[in-house]
């Protein structure tokens, strides 16, 4: 049981911590204001994750089962090697599209987007990793094993995003590339020997590289195609197309060898 309401009731802490923003801060959007309770759910994940996993696994090092505390080299190494998949991984998707006439070459960056880019990569790809490659697979190998842990915690994390807001077509293709991309940063984290710094540089980089792309760097086509580019407009989401399919696909066949390990 307590693995089912330990994150909602984060979530529900910090949802709650974040109302009296919006008085103190009448200005605010409401996204703001939700951003702030994500932010504030986060902060007591940090705060309590340590005391869980001593009490519930009976563990002394809690971030170094997580993966979180490795020596430098290995970290360092880690996270370079995810930031260079993601890299691979988008610079596939920008060059067929460019190819197929679905998108023209830019080529505008500023300052504050760059900024965004890497805050949202940061941010999403820490918060993310920690959550579902640390704690939720940890928490379901206890249970599942970790072979069938690994699956799940991939069903899971697709099911949580909001791919159910598109229409039929578009929900099944993000729902699919999700679980795509669940098992594949959950595979990078084996092959990293357990360090999460890959997962994180693989997610983080593909999130803000993506958000990058679109700030300036790579204007989509409105006729691009969406089973080729992805579903979402104006947010195209490249994970629920055939590109994304293809990339992910080809990570995760890099990696097969790690599925029982």
């Amino acid at each position: 049981m307590g693995t089912v309401l330990y994150v909602p009731l984060l979530y529900g802490g910090g949802w709650l911590a974040s109302r009296p923003l919006a008085l103190v801060h009448p200005t605010w959007r409401g996204d703001q204001v939700n951003l702030a309770g994500a932010v504030l759910a986060l902060v007591l994940l940090l705060l309590t994750l340590p005391v869980r996993l001593r009490r519930a696994w009976g563990i002394d090092h809690p971030w170094l089962q997580l993966g979180l505390v490795a020596p430098t080299p290995a970290v360092l190494r880690a996270l370079v090697r995810g930031l260079l998949k993601a890299l691979l991984l988008l610079g596939l998707v920008s060059v067929v599209l460019l190819a197929t006439g679905s998108a023209r070459w830019a080529g505008v960056l500023s300052g504050g987007a760059a900024a965004n880019a890497l805050a949202l990569g940061a941010g999403v790809g820490f918060a993310e990793e920690l959550l579902f490659r640390g704690w939720l697979q940890g928490e379901l190998g206890r249970h599942l094993g970790t072979n069938r842990a690994l699956t799940v915690q991939a069903l899971v994390f697709a099911l949580v995003h909001p791919w159910y807001r598109l229409p039929v077509a578009g929900a099944a293709g993000l729902l699919g590339g999700l679980v795509l991309l669940g098992l594949a940063l959950a595979l990078q984290r084996r092959a990293d020997g357990g360090v999460l710094w890959g997962a994180v540089g693989l997610h983080g980089g593909l999130v803000g590289g993506w958000f990058l792309l679109q700030a300036g760097l790579l204007n989509l086509s409105p006729s691009a195609p969406a089973w080729l580019a992805g579903p979402g407009d104006p947010a195209v989401n490249p994970i629920g197309g055939l590109l994304g399919w293809l990339g992910l696909t080809m990570l995760l066949l890099t990696r097969r060898r790690w599925w029982s390990a």
